[in-house]
C-alpha cells in the first residue's frame, strides 16, 4: 500500500555534509529522509522556490519533452530500499497506454514537482526506514546522537524553504566537490 506524501523541504546531513530530501505524509506521521546529491537538491530547491532559470534545466527538459508528446505524469511513487538504496517509479500515461518508468528518487520528484504530479511511498520503505532506525538505535549507547530522523524535527516547510541557506550552501564549496559533473 502507498501513502501520499509533500515535499517538506531539504536540510543538510550535518555529519556528511549531503543534502537530504525529507518527504512527509498529509498527517505528519511518517517521516522519509532521502539523501540525494547536490546537483539533484539544487534542482528541487529551484522548483520549490519556483525560480526560473534563462534555459530549461534537466527536469525542464522532461517536463517539456513530455508535454510535445502528449504524456502526463500521473504520479511517482517510492517503491523500494534496497541496500542503503532507495528506487522511484515514474507513472505516464500516453496515448499508447500506461507506462511506467524506473526512476532515482531526486529525478521523479524534481520531475513530480515541476507537472503537479503525486508522491507517494510505499509503506514497505516506512517500515524498512523505521526497523533500520531501531537497529541503529540497539547498536548505540543510549545518549548517542542518532545520524536517523531524530534531527528531522528542525525542518521547514516547503513553503517557508530558506534560499539565503541553500545559497549559502552552495557558495561554500569547493569546485572539488563537482569532480564527476566538471565540464
Amino acid at each position: 500500500m502507498f501513502i501520499e506524501m509533500k515535499v517538506a523541504g531539504i536540510i543538510l546531513d550535518p555529519s556528511a555534509n549531503v543534502p537530504v530530501l525529507i518527504l512527509k505524509d498529509r498527517e505528519d506521521r511518517y517521516t522519509v529522509p532521502i539523501w540525494i546529491g547536490i546537483v539533484e537538491a539544487s534542482a528541487i530547491a529551484t522548483e520549490l522556490e519556483k525560480t526560473t532559470m534563462p534555459r530549461p534545466m534537466t527536469h525542464d527538459l522532461l517536463r517539456n519533452v513530455l508535454r510535445e508528446l502528449g504524456a502526463t505524469v500521473d504520479r511517482i511513487e517510492v517503491t523500494e530500499l534496497r541496500d542503503n538504496t532507495f528506487f522511484a517509479a515514474i507513472h505516464l500515461r500516453t496515448a499508447a497506454g500506461a507506462r511506467v518508468i524506473d526512476s532515482r528518487p531526486s529525478d521523479a520528484i524534481a520531475l513530480a514537482l515541476r507537472v503537479g504530479a503525486s508522491i507517494f511511498v510505499e509503506e514497505r520503505v516506512i517500515a524498512a526506514l523505521g526497523s533500520q532506525e531501531e537497529e541503529d538505535q540497539s547498536s548505540r549507547p543510549e545518549k548517542a546522537v542518532r545520524s536517523g530522523p531524530v534531527f528531522l524535527s528542525n525542518i521547514e516547510p516547503a513553503d517557508k524553504f530558506d534560499k539565503s541557506k541553500w545559497a549559502e550552501f552552495l557558495e561554500s564549496l569547493d569546485p572539488e566537490d563537482f569532480g564527476k559533473y566538471k565540464m
